[in-house]
């Protein structure tokens, strides 16, 4: 799934809500689109329902209500449900995210101006190209939960055969041992290509094994904070044995072979990982 966030920036009556729907109904084109709204001023969780388009909406108060529901729900929360049904989510009024956006208006209040993920800012509806938009979202990285990638295996042409889904997921620790330094978050970056061409082509060596039915591996890259995920390894198997084994190879080949680059920040420093060794 990829996410895109749309910020209003003092944009003119209605402009806003119409580069909104223009832009869900352009990527409708490609997939099954989820909207996330979000109002700041709502304190009560209470807010007339909007439907802004697509084939998902939440609605979220200031207080992580879900008011169509009243089930608590946080921005991030509404984001990992999409996930494992969704093509797309887009994200409205939630400049603290940090998601490919497109601005409307041209109040910086937000710092947009020193981001490099702004694929488009406009001040009407007209100025926008959907088309250049959504050409630009597909070259931007993913969003994937370890649902959407079980989902992923499941719709599989091959999943009748399948009798085991085995998963690993790494995530970002605070400590080794109880006297270290706290670390707040691990920072990755990619060989640009190559890291993509070599997990892919991972992934298919391990599906020609007897019995491996799909693999998915993905990795994070960007700031990745204490407690967060940060790889997934999902394997689609005949059965158990070939599941886990499979697993233990794919998620031991991704960290030897593919090229990225970690750096790890903590409450005492920051340091390149591959420079301590």
């Amino acid at each position: 799934m990829y996410v895109l966030g749309c910020l209003d920036r003092g944009a003119s009556d209605g402009a806003f809500e119409q580069v909104l729907d223009r832009v869900v109904d352009r990527l409708a084109r490609e997939g099954r689109v989820g909207v996330v709204r979000y109002d700041a001023t709502i304190a009560d969780g209470t807010q007339e329902f909007v439907t802004t388009g697509g084939d998902v909406t939440y609605e979220l108060g200031a207080d992580g209500d879900w008011t169509a529901t009243g089930t608590g729900m946080t921005v991030g929360d509404a984001i990992d449900a999409l996930a494992p049904d969704c093509d797309y989510a887009v994200v409205a009024g939630v400049p603290e995210l940090r998601y490919p956006v497109v601005a409307v208006g041209s109040d910086d209040q937000n710092g947009l101006e020193e981001r490099d993920d702004v694929l488009a800012t406009v001040d009407r509806a007209t100025d926008l190209d959907p088309d250049d938009v959504a050409a630009a979202l597909e070259a931007t990285e993913p969003y994937q939960t370890l649902e959407s990638l079980v989902e992923r295996v499941k719709r599989s042409p091959r999943a009748e055969l399948s009798g085991a889904i085995a998963t690993f997921t790494g995530r970002v620790r605070a400590k080794d041992d109880p006297d270290d330094a706290r670390t707040e978050h691990l920072e990755f970056e990619k060989y640009e290509g190559v890291a993509d061409r070599r997990m892919a082509a991972i992934e298919s060596e391990l599906e020609s094994r007897e019995g491996v039915l799909d693999v998915e591996l993905h990795h994070r890259t960007g700031v990745v904070a204490d407690g967060e995920d940060i790889v997934f390894v999902v394997v689609l198997a005949g059965h158990r044995e070939e599941a886990f084994r499979t697993v233990e190879d794919g998620i031991n080949r991704l960290k030897d072979e593919v090229p990225l680059f970690k750096k790890e920040v903590t409450i005492d420093g920051e340091f390149w990982v591959h420079e301590r060794h």
